[in-house]
């Protein structure tokens, strides 16, 4: 015989089951006689448009075009699902009466089924806010209501069948015909405060946390200042301390302190040479979230004046230095494949190639008739392509692409003519592209006024996701010495039109030799289990033949799998709620795949009242203690005390090489623990994980 508790939830179930089934699907009324009635005032508005009766039928047509709004969206919006109806069930005590309320994803409440969307419903806020057996007083609907929660379960109910029940009571599971009880051990965030910025060498500091001082003292909640110099290793200060003339690139897995060395390098060579802490030094990063990272370590090494900058930020600024006339602002919806195909380092080649095959004065407008030519040119296009080794369009993909671009310059050059009607604008890609041709017809891009801009020290981080063109222009703006430092991952790589295909063929397009790669292969940022785990995400895409050393344990990396994204909100907002608490200079970063899960998950979380909630949307992390909520592509470069790395589906991790790297990317953001959930299957790149749960 079933506990009490799997009897009430059984006993719920078949209730609302059968009432469901009595209600049915609704009818919903034919729109049929709105889109009549609509012709009709559209016809009598058009023949009668100065007439007296003008503004009644448009008042008219206004009201039926609002019930036909009304009946449409009706009709779309979401039904409860009678094979999953519910996730989360409160049984209310309030008067002296008893009621059940469920939360699911859609709401219905007749004949006496009481399950409301857990997104929108006010009285869901008693789930979120409240344990069972707690009194509360809230305000719902503009009523005040005083009770006690009774009950407060979760559920798993799959094609109609009740499998799971999460009470305090226990957790009861179905199992061959019966019911299984366990003990509720509720799975916890725990142990990594203060863990996403190391503080001490391998074997050291074992008792420390982050944001106090040597003896202890008070906890800093900016976490973006940390000492890091004490953390340098012997491999790491000898690529620092290279002499400055050449070039240093430098490979290494997630969190083995590639970024560290950038860093540390300037700060090293400045030691010598004061004007390498000035405008004369780059660096340039992948996002704006890294360039503020950067901007607030930079200054903790004694280097305040080094220009931090995207690479986007850079090129378009240049672009509008060189071009003035040109449209300022990019368009925002470049097809895919246009984006590919320009970053391609066939464009580069074809592009030196245009400058030699036709002559022309050293002149803006020579450079910008090069630009212009080169990319509707399918001959020359294709000869270019050919002699690379791989990467080429089809003949159906590059007559796409002169076509997009023969269309782009006619709508350009009629604009720059007086045709003021033509919104012209040009790609984001054609930056680099510009700022190149300019390089190879005109000579040295100019710095301010007209001396030509000169770079004394130039680092590029998150080199991998950075086109060999768009590389080739900026170590072409350094001095003679060329002191350049590259740092990058390629298991990282995420930008997949940007070209970059492996260490030896990028740095041979940059004329540099592969000899001048160099390796770390300790990773500080993450626990044993992290690093083992994301590198079994790679399979074959794994550079090295071993994993990266790493320098602790840490908890087991550990998926949950639910039936719908309520109830993984629930279960998310009781565990961050109790970190919080626990651990208030934690740092979270809850992983979604894309800007619409970002939103639903940080809506959820908010409903579940989890503290110092934040959702970043442009690279506006804060480095601060909290929860963030935003997309994998964003956090990269960044690291947390603990991640959260939702809805690890089939659609949006499948076994691809890119959505390797993605969830790769995703995994390794965590220092001290990571947590992985999906709604239904997981990812197919989950299934050693999945075989355990």
């Amino acid at each position: 015989m079933p506990d009490d508790v799997v009897a009430q939830e059984l006993e719920l179930l078949e209730r609302v089951s059968r009432r469901l089934e009595e209600i049915g699907e609704p009818e919903t009324p034919s729109e049929e006689p709105l889109v009549q009635e609509l012709q009709r005032l559209r016809e009598q508005i058009l023949t009668r448009r100065d007439g007296k009766d003008a503004m009644a039928l448009h008042e008219q047509w206004h009201r039926q075009s609002a019930l036909l709004q009304q009946l449409r969206s009706a009709r779309e919006a979401p039904r409860v699902d009678p094979r999953s109806p519910y996730f989360g069930h409160l049984r209310l005590l309030e008067g002296g009466q008893e009621r059940d309320v469920c939360l699911g994803r859609a709401t219905c409440v007749e004949k006496g089924v009481r399950i409301v969307d857990w997104r929108h419903a006010p009285v869901s806020k008693l789930f979120y806010r409240y344990e069972q057996g707690e009194d509360y007083e809230e305000e719902i609907a503009g009523r005040l209501r005083v009770g006690e929660v009774v009950a407060r379960r979760t559920v798993s109910i799959r094609d109609g069948v009740l499998e799971r029940v999460e009470a305090p009571e226990g957790i009861f599971t179905a199992s061959n015909g019966g019911w299984q009880r366990a003990a509720r051990e509720r799975a916890r965030l725990a142990g990594g405060e203060g863990a996403a910025l190391r503080a001490h060498a391998w074997g050291e500091g074992g008792d420390r946390r982050l944001g106090t001082d040597l003896a202890g003292g008070r906890r800093r909640a900016d976490k973006r200042l940390p000492e890091i110099t004490s953390l340098i290793d012997p491999a790491q200060f000898d690529l620092i301390t290279r002499p400055s003339a050449g070039f240093l690139a430098v490979r290494g897995a997630a969190g083995s302190g590639k970024t560290t060395v950038a860093l540390h390098r300037i700060a090293y060579l400045a030691y010598d040479d004061p004007e390498i802490d000035s405008e004369r030094s780059l660096f340039v990063v992948l996002s704006p979230g890294l360039s503020r990272y950067v901007a607030h370590v930079l200054p903790g090494l004694g280097v305040d004046q080094v220009a931090i900058r995207t690479f986007h930020e850079w090129a378009r600024a240049l672009r509008r230095r060189h071009f003035p006339r040109l449209p300022h602002e990019p368009r925002p919806d470049t097809p895919a494949t246009v984006q590919r195909l320009k970053l391609h380092p066939a464009l580069g080649e074809a592009l030196e190639e245009q400058v030699r095959r036709v002559s022309g004065p050293p002149s803006p407008d020579q450079a910008l008739d090069d630009w212009a030519s080169v990319r509707t040119q399918t001959k020359l296009l294709a000869e270019v392509f050919a002699r690379l080794p791989e990467g080429a369009p089809s003949e159906a993909e590059l007559e796409r692409f002169a076509d997009w671009n023969r269309r782009q310059n006619e709508e350009l050059f009629e604009a720059l003519e007086g045709d003021e009607d033509l919104d012209a604008v040009l790609d984001a890609e054609d930056d680099a592209l510009l700022l190149r041709a300019w390089q190879l017809r005109v000579g040295p891009l100019r710095g301010t006024g007209t001396a030509p801009l000169r770079y004394r020290h130039l680092a590029i981080d998150e080199v991998q996701d950075f086109s060999p063109l768009e590389v080739r222009v900026l170590i072409d703006c350094l001095e003679e010495s060329r002191s350049l430092t590259l740092a990058g991952d390629t298991q990282q790589h995420m930008v997949e039109q940007s070209g970059f295909t492996s260490w030896s063929e990028f740095l041979e397009r940059l004329g540099v030799s592969g000899d001048a790669v160099e390796t770390l292969r300790v990773s500080y940022r993450s626990s044993r289990e992290i690093v083992g785990f994301s590198r079994a995400l790679l399979g074959e895409l794994a550079e090295d033949e071993e994993a990266p050393a790493a320098t602790r344990s840490g908890p087991p990396v550990e998926l949950f799998r639910f039936t719908d994204r309520g109830a993984s909100v629930v279960f998310l907002s009781d565990a961050l709620r109790e970190l919080a608490e626990n651990e208030p200079l934690a740092s979270v970063a809850v992983l979604t795949p894309s800007r619409e899960a970002s939103m639903l998950y940080a809506e959820g979380l908010a409903a579940g009242e989890v503290p110092r909630l934040r959702r970043v949307e442009e690279q506006d992390f804060t480095f601060a203690p909290g929860v963030e909520v935003t997309e994998v592509e964003q956090a990269k470069g960044l690291e947390f005390d603990y991640v959260v790395v939702v809805d690890a589906t089939p659609d949006h991790y499948p076994d691809r090489a890119e959505a390797r790297r993605r969830l790769h990317v995703a995994a390794t953001r965590a220092v001290h623990q990571l947590w992985i959930t999906c709604v239904g299957t997981p990812s197919p790149l989950l299934h050693e994980l999945a075989s355990h749960t």
